[in-house]
């Protein structure tokens, strides 16, 4: 059984780039182009990501987690909070007009 998510969120969630770019990239000190050449990328991906034009993959997700010791779940989480807070603003209009089944 499902619950009807009543909440609607104002704020978009934080982009992962702009937890890297304002949290993680001071704290450790590093560039863009350290943070590129420590996770084995180009910087042309890691400047897109610091500037919200990229979202995390898998992948990336796994090299900034070995980097910053966390785990990947923590960035795919954030990706995965953008993508549906960025998909529902997209779809609410069409969303509407579902109706939701009732359990048998």
């Amino acid at each position: 059984m499902s619950m009807e998510n009543t909440l609607e969120r104002k704020v978009r969630p934080t982009h992962p780039g702009e937890m890297l770019r304002e949290d993680f990239l001071p704290d450790y000190g590093l560039t863009a182009s350290a943070l590129a050449k420590s996770l084995g990328v180009s910087r042309q991906s890691v400047n897109e990501l610091l500037r919200e034009r990229r979202a995390v993959s898998p992948e990336m997700a796994l090299r900034l987690a070995r980097l910053f010791g966390n785990m990947p779940e923590f960035w795919l989480n954030a990706q995965r909070a953008i993508d549906l807070w960025d998909a529902s603003r997209a779809i609410k209009p069409s969303l509407g007009l579902i109706k939701p089944l009732d359990a048998a």
